[in-house]
């Protein structure tokens, strides 16, 4: 039987898994490569045989996606599949127009098969785009569970940028395992604040093994997304945060686009900074694909430590990297916190970047005046830690999930800038949770 040829577009995540769901043992396909993008350095490795099974004795080769046409071409390509996330529909389209000019066909990733059902209730956090708050409803779920007397275990998207192997099931449940699995700012930002609210946090990259180890201890999953994709679990409760900062993104915009439709509540987040008429478009757009939804409003306040030490200083902004770059936002919490407390100006990092960080400008010109908290790798954190330090300024505002100051060194003085969920007009969010638990 001729096995159908299938390449699969990526970027170090939602690909291995769509293979993981999709691809694995079928003996009617063959996953001849993956392609990457969008993480710097993930490409140049292959995905091993230990997760690629039976039949990949060799493993499975990550290009990277600039050789998209020529390994269509090379290993006699009939379909590709695109799984990554946080994509717009031209984007989308671009990709489309390429792999079938080469005579492949072209499709994205199958959302439900990609959904594994759990023996426990799942409540997954999603959103339309990287950036719209997904971390701290993530830790509101958690409050409200715990309230309940549930043992939680977040599963957060997966971040594997190092040995894919070594990486397949990772379990975090004290700030010294973030250490001993070698984590990036990327992935420290998520899974830090998740351990120091007592909670067990697992990622990596075989899903099913690491929600068979997860159900062994947890009373709830609780789905941590990543950027804007659609869950890796089926869930009981699917809650999708949509930003009004950027009001139509929530139609626009692969695959949180699909989370908005199948969602089961939606969370118009930063009210305290939103307009009105863009609120009034995101409920439009809910009357229009999604109806049954619970719409629930919510703040996103920001509070900064030793905040009137900003007061009429020039500034440098550190934000959260991935918000910044692929999630295309142009105000963080950090510049927020900054113009609340009277600064005097926001230096621009630009003249003083260091090594990768030029890339990363390069490839995200539209950043502007605001330095991203890069640090994938070593070499990118020695970058970003040698460009705040070079960069004149009175004072860092550190708009990150996490203490930067912990894991660069900075040699002016420096605020923090934290933020949370706050939900208006009642507690719509702990009867949905109590009902999705009860239910199962």
């Amino acid at each position: 039987m001729d096995r159908k040829r299938i390449l699969i577009m990526g970027a170090a995540g939602k690909d291995f898994h769509v293979f993981n769901t999709c691809y694995r043992d079928q003996e009617e396909f063959e996953v001849v490569a993956f392609t990457a993008t969008q993480i710097p350095d993930i490409e140049g490795r292959s995905y091993p045989p230990a997760l690629a099974g039976k039949l990949y004795p060799d493993g499975i080769p990550i290009l990277s996606e600039e050789e998209l046409e020529k390994a269509i071409r090379e290993k006699s390509v009939d379909e590709v599949i695109f799984a990554y996330s946080d994509v717009s529909h031209d984007y989308l389209d671009e990709r489309r127009k390429r792999v079938i000019a080469t005579g492949a066909s072209f499709d994205t990733f199958d959302v439900e098969k990609t959904m594994i059902p759990s023996t426990k209730p799942v409540i997954a956090i999603c959103a339309v785009r990287t950036g719209c708050g997904k971390s701290q409803t993530t830790r509101y779920i958690m409050r409200i569970l715990k309230k309940l007397g549930k043992k939680v275990v977040a599963i957060r998207h997966p971040m594997p940028y190092g040995d894919l192997a070594a990486q397949a099931v990772q379990r975090f449940a004290e700030i010294a395992d973030l250490k001993k699995h070698d984590c990036t700012i990327e992935e420290i930002e998520e899974y830090e604040p998740h351990i120091k609210n007592g909670g067990v946090v697992y990622a990596g990259v075989d899903y099913g093994a690491i929600l068979a180890e997860a159900e062994k201890e947890a009373d709830v999953i609780l789905w941590d997304g990543g950027n804007n994709d659609t869950p890796f679990y089926k869930p009981d409760l699917h809650i999708t945060v949509a930003d009004p900062l950027r009001a139509g993104h929530e139609m626009t915009y692969f695959p949180g686009d699909v989370n908005f439709k199948m969602s089961h509540a939606i969370i118009i987040n930063k009210m305290d900074q939103a307009e009105q008429a863009d609120v009034d478009s995101i409920l439009a757009n809910v009357k229009k694909v999604n109806p049954d939804a619970v719409v629930i409003m919510a703040d996103s306040p920001v509070t900064a430590t030793d905040p009137e030490v900003i007061e009429g200083k020039r500034v440098l902004v550190i934000e959260d990297g991935p918000t910044l770059t692929h999630g295309g936002m142009k105000i963080g919490a950090g510049v927020v916190a900054a113009k609340k407390h009277g600064a005097k100006e926001l230096v621009d990092p630009r003249p003083y970047l260091v090594g990768l960080l030029n890339r990363t400008f390069e490839k995200y010109p539209d950043i502007g005046t605001i330095l991203p908290a890069m640090g994938y790798g070593e070499q990118q954190c020695k970058d970003l830690e040698q460009t705040v330090n070079n960069t004149d300024c009175d004072l860092v505002v550190i708009g990150t999930p996490i203490d930067l100051g912990r894991i660069i060194k900075i040699n002016k003085p420096s605020v923090r800038v934290t933020y949370e969920l706050e939900e208006r007009g009642g507690n719509q969010l702990d009867e949905l949770v109590k009902n999705a638990v009860e239910a199962k």
